[in-house]
């Protein structure tokens, strides 16, 4: 069976998930399709930070279901494509799954000074989005493991694991291109 060309990439938040799915849709012309803006939108109409929006989901399961089953009807009728989601890996398994890992100071620096998340979330310091990116991460592994079985953490989910924090992005993106070739051939 031919291999359908489709990349998830997950991972830590703030591992640089969005900008290696930029650099696959320059390099490769692929379509990224990502569940994180949706959520984000859904949060925003709401009138809720993504942190709120995160409870919200733990008290609408079904809500949380919609969000993952349209990645995986997506990638059902596309290829040559990138799903930057959570749960990529889980809704599209034969795809070639990325997961990017980050120390924490790291990501909550590079999510404080991102402008661009300020309006789903306003973090008032370093030490708040160190505290509210950990929140996320805990609770998002409570409810998949509730709601699916799954574990995001355990690494075996996963073609290739990349630690992104000390590494440029164009680094990291030569990585799993290399890797992502290598995949396609076998």
């Amino acid at each position: 069976m031919k291999k359908k060309h489709i990349v998830t990439i997950t991972g830590d938040h703030a591992s640089g998930q969005g900008t290696l799915a930029k650099y696959f849709q320059e390099e490769f012309g692929y379509e990224v399709y990502r569940n994180g803006q949706y959520a984000r939108k859904l949060a925003k109409e709401m009138g809720m930070t993504i942190t709120e929006f995160q409870v919200y989901l733990n008290e609408h399961p079904d809500l949380d279901k919609q969000i993952e089953r349209s990645a995986t009807e997506y990638a059902s009728a596309h290829e040559n494509l990138v799903i930057d989601a959570k749960l990529g890996w889980f809704a599209v398994p034969y795809s070639f799954k990325i997961y990017l890992k980050v120390d924490i100071n790291v990501a909550a620096k590079r999510a404080f000074e991102d402008e661009k998340r300020k309006d789903t979330e306003p973090f008032e310091s370093f030490e708040q989005a160190k505290e509210l990116i950990l929140y996320r991460y805990n609770e998002e592994n409570k409810r998949w493991f509730e709601e699916y079985g799954i574990k995001r953490e355990d690494m075996k989910n996963y073609d290739l694991v990349v630690d992104t924090t000390n590494r440029t992005p164009n680094e990291v993106f030569e990585i799993v291109k290399e890797e992502y070739l290598k995949w396609l051939e076998k």
